[in-house]
């Protein structure tokens, strides 16, 4: 039998830079990882959705005290040591915007009745992790839109608070700075490539024209890579010029090595979330062809008792790739894994009974024959398992199938074209 025991699972998201992605979180009170890499500490559940803090923000936030921090002591020179404290705060206040933006995401996804895993707020905004794709583009649209738009409010809010205050004060300067970031945020992801809402704008309208979701998405990605490079040569420039600030003397100087170096991590989001975008695309596209009954392994039932080398001659005689393990009804109990039959040597196989490596049946492990494509997948990720019982409409037993053979059938449609 085959050795591999990885499990097949992958997720849909959706990633900006203040955008959405986009992995299980746990369910105590306490802060904690989510599962699965760039986790986070757990801040809170805004519409039943948990909201992470990852620790690449924590860099961010000193970053942005620190810079804005210089900035700070050019305009209120008076504030002395306190203006890291202010810049502090801008840092927070920044980032409380962003899980505004995504909570705008996550709140449109809900009212489609789309399954949001989380929001997460990493080093370049935030991610909210949509589990599933909207159905119509104008939903696909609208659920883009109100990122940005909520970002634009907000810079409207603060720039209505800047009336109402004194510029040269704190008030006034981290009214200012809010306004001006959320414009920033809302025009970036406006611009229109894949992995930005804009993007996914682009995509819906695409989309609405062609009646062809991958036509849409295709195109948004390669747009989303000409931006990246884009970005890539025209930030700098811009900065050195003076579009986007005062012209830089000293080209060859340390702010020139930062601004390159800001350029091209954006590029390198934006260029990868593109790919990731096409992937996870033509990967939708091949969904249907994943089914239970395809990729369901012949089985033999066998009793607890049955010696495994026993259990294994019949599996081989009968052509067989599993074994299900049945009382004396001949109802099926337990499912013999395969990591279990491999870890016990071959002279040993006599003298140990198949009961001793079988895991315990329970519902959720029986799949219909039938399921295919995002239900199967739905129910494979709702009990994670290394083999499920396949059962036909009329409960007779179909077979096992293997997380193993899943995970080959997505590397197979991931690598095939669309």
């Amino acid at each position: 039998m085959n050795e591999d025991d990885k499990r097949g699972e992958r997720k849909r998201a959706r990633a900006d830079a203040g955008g959405d992605h986009p992995q299980g979180p746990g369910r105590n009170g306490k802060p904690q990882r989510p599962n699965g890499p760039g986790g986070g500490i757990l801040m809170g559940r805004p519409f039943g959705v948990p909201v992470y803090v990852a620790p690449s923000w924590f860099l961010v936030a000193a970053l942005i005290t620190w810079v804005f921090g210089g900035q700070l002591d050019r305009v209120l020179p008076d504030l002395g040591g306190a203006r890291y404290l202010v810049s502090l705060f801008f840092a927070v206040a920044f980032y409380a915007s962003v899980l505004v933006h995504e909570l705008a995401h996550t709140v449109a996804a809900l009212r489609f009745k789309l399954p949001v895993r989380r929001i997460q707020l990493q080093f370049f905004g935030g991610v909210s992790e949509i589990e599933k794709e909207t159905e119509t583009p104008g939903r696909e649209f609208i659920l883009a839109f109100v990122g940005p738009l909520l970002s634009l409010v907000l810079a409207g809010v603060f720039y209505l608070g800047m009336q109402a205050v004194d510029p040269g004060t704190v008030p006034g300067v981290l009214l200012a700075g809010l306004m001006i970031s959320n414009l920033i945020v809302a025009a970036f992801n406006l611009l229109p490539g894949l992995p930005l809402d804009g993007g996914r704008m682009l995509r819906a309208v695409v989309w609405k024209i062609t009646g062809k979701p991958m036509s849409g998405t295709i195109a948004a990605a390669w747009v989303g890579r000409a931006l990246a490079v884009a970005v890539l040569i025209g930030l700098p420039l811009l900065t050195h010029t003076g579009v986007l600030g005062n012209p830089t003397q000293d080209i060859g100087g340390t702010e020139t090595v930062t601004d390159a170096l800001l350029a091209a991590i954006l590029a390198a989001i934006i260029w990868t979330g593109a790919g990731n975008s096409l992937r996870v695309a033509r990967l939708r596209e091949h969904l249907p062809e994943l089914e239970a009954r395809t990729l369901t392994r012949r089985a033999v039932p066998v009793e607890s008792s049955t010696p495994l080398s026993e259990a294994l001659r019949r599996a081989n005689e009968s052509g067989a790739r599993a074994l299900v393990v049945v009382d004396g009804h001949g109802e099926p109990t337990g499912l013999v894994r395969e990591t279990a039959i491999v870890g016990v040597p071959e002279h040993r196989r006599p003298w140990v009974a198949v009961s001793g490596l079988a895991q315990d049946l329970t519902d959720d492990m029986r799949l219909p024959a039938a399921l295919a494509g995002e239900a199967l997948l739905d129910r494979l990720r709702a009990t994670p398992a290394t083999e499920y019982l396949v059962i036909e409409e009329s409960g007779e037993i179909y077979g096992v199938l293997s997380t193993a053979d899943v995970e080959r059938a997505f590397v197979a449609a991931m690598a095939r074209p669309h």
